[in-house]
């Protein structure tokens, strides 16, 4: 991991918030390096005056959406079988990283691209399966960017803020990973609740 922070300030040093942009391409496109030292690692560099905090905002949202369009076109392109197999000889990815973004994507549907970004192991992958299915490429940007704009803000926000003790960002979210399914399978329940009742509202005012 240290070799990862140690380019990624290589990488901020030479340029800048457009670094960042690249370092959470790689996260997003080579899972799983973790955003969860890239983007802290960005806000206190942005507190040191290193960075503009709304550019790093802004080019990291751009990395991350540009990381899912790759993983999203292999999904659409490679299918499942050939992805397992890919998987299983790539670094810090095996075949099992890939069922489980697909099962969390079949038990959430198409709003689990949101979901996703908030939850370690599935954020970069949740793409995968997206392609699979051929989600319609609009609604998955839709989705992508506002859900990554909000984990990335939270991320170089709390950087930012903690100073040179962006570090705890990390273990905060470790600690905290559990509940953070929680949160999201029960906003899941209550979306698909609401959803439902407004389409059988709508069928009953169409009889």
């Amino acid at each position: 991991m240290q070799q990862i922070v140690d380019w990624v300030v290589a990488a901020m040093n030479l340029l800048g918030s457009v670094g960042v942009g690249l370092a959470i391409f790689l996260e997003n496109a080579f899972p799983p390096i973790p955003s969860e030292l890239i983007l802290p690692l960005a806000g206190f560099a942005a507190s040191q005056g290193e960075l503009n905090l709304i550019a790093a905002i802004i080019w990291s949202t751009i990395g991350s959406l540009a990381g899912a369009y790759l993983l999203y076109w292999v999904g659409s392109a490679v299918g499942t079988q050939r992805l397992c197999r890919i998987a299983d000889w790539m670094w810090l990815t095996k075949p099992a990283d890939v069922h489980k973004s697909l099962n969390f994507f079949q038990k959430y549907g198409t709003a689990s691209v949101f979901f996703g970004r908030f939850v370690p192991g599935i954020r970069s992958l949740i793409s995968i399966p997206a392609g699979i299915s051929h989600m319609p490429l609009w609604k998955f940007t839709i989705w992508t960017t506002i859900g990554s704009a909000i984990w990335n803000t939270v991320l170089i926000v709390l950087g930012f803020t903690l100073g040179e003790n962006y570090h705890r960002v990390t273990d905060t979210i470790d600690q905290y990973s559990t509940i953070a399914y929680a949160i999201i399978g029960i906003a899941v329940v209550v979306v698909l609740f609401f959803l439902i009742r407004r389409a059988v509202g709508n069928k009953d005012t169409t009889k």
